[in-house]
């Protein structure tokens, strides 16, 4: 998805909760795609053109950074553990994934893939040790990738492990959630394309979200529990179309029901 967005959506996710007014700290046209939320007081967020934001005050102040080096680098996830330390995403060819301990002041490049066709989307931690990041299909798998110590070095996972992709099926990089922790050591991740699934470790599951096109499929899951999850998605061409882009499971994907009113 190639939506422009402005630090001022993640704003709104604060003020609008809590029934405040909303106040523009910022602007810019740049997209933001990747939001990180440590606690009430600190936030990162992660976009294109190398840019990296970081608050401690509840998104009152921002501290905005340009990793050296990597200016051309779109960051489409990002994944902190408190106010100084973090890890973010770039995306495609070479693929990076760099992780600060300085609060951004230095980023060290902790994972390169020059692969071609990588395309990295989106990741997940269990813990401050534990994560995984999910790419594209290559020569018709899904890229897996893990770290156990907090994203310091990270390697993909064996050949025979990586799940297996239909024709013309992928993930979508756009807000870092279609890649979800469902308990404490199993992740659950969904795709979209002309065929949409979710994946649990050698679990695939068909979906009956819109799919058939490269624009249509599953983008983002939230879970509940390991039985209750919702998935959201569409046709990102057509933004006022709510066909079939919302369904509900409370049986671990099992069956599947859509909402009376689907999100637009």
């Amino acid at each position: 998805m190639n939506k422009l967005f402005s630090i001022i959506t993640f704003l709104a996710l604060y003020t609008y909760s809590s029934g405040q007014s909303i106040n523009i700290l910022h602007k810019d046209s740049l997209s933001f795609r990747g939001l990180s939320v440590v606690d009430d007081n600190v936030l990162w967020v992660s976009g294109a053109k190398g840019t990296v934001g970081r608050s401690i005050d509840g998104g009152n102040t921002w501290k905005w950074m340009k990793v050296k080096g990597f200016e051309t680098t779109d960051f489409r996830d990002i994944e902190a553990f408190d106010k100084n330390t973090a890890v973010i995403m770039g995306i495609a060819e070479p693929a990076y994934i760099l992780r600060t301990s300085d609060a951004g002041d230095s980023w060290q490049k902790v994972y390169e893939n020059n692969t071609p066709g990588i395309f990295l989307d989106a990741m997940e931690f269990w813990n401050d040790m534990s994560g995984i990041v999910v790419g594209d299909p290559i020569d018709g798998k899904f890229f897996i990738g893990r770290t156990f110590d907090g994203g310091k070095t990270w390697q993909p996972i064996p050949e025979k492990y990586k799940p297996i992709a239909d024709n013309g099926e992928a993930c979508f990089a756009s807000s870092g959630t279609n890649i979800r922790k469902l308990n404490r050591s199993e992740a659950v991740f969904i795709t979209g394309g002309l065929s949409s699934h979710m994946f649990i470790r050698d679990q695939k599951i068909p979906l009956p979200i819109i799919q058939g096109t490269q624009t249509t499929g599953a983008n983002s899951i939230a879970v509940k529990n390991k039985n209750t999850l919702i998935i959201v998605g569409g046709d990102f061409t057509k933004k006022d179309d709510r066909t079939k882009n919302c369904i509900i499971t409370h049986n671990g994907g099992r069956s599947w029901i859509f909402p009376t009113d689907s999100p637009l």
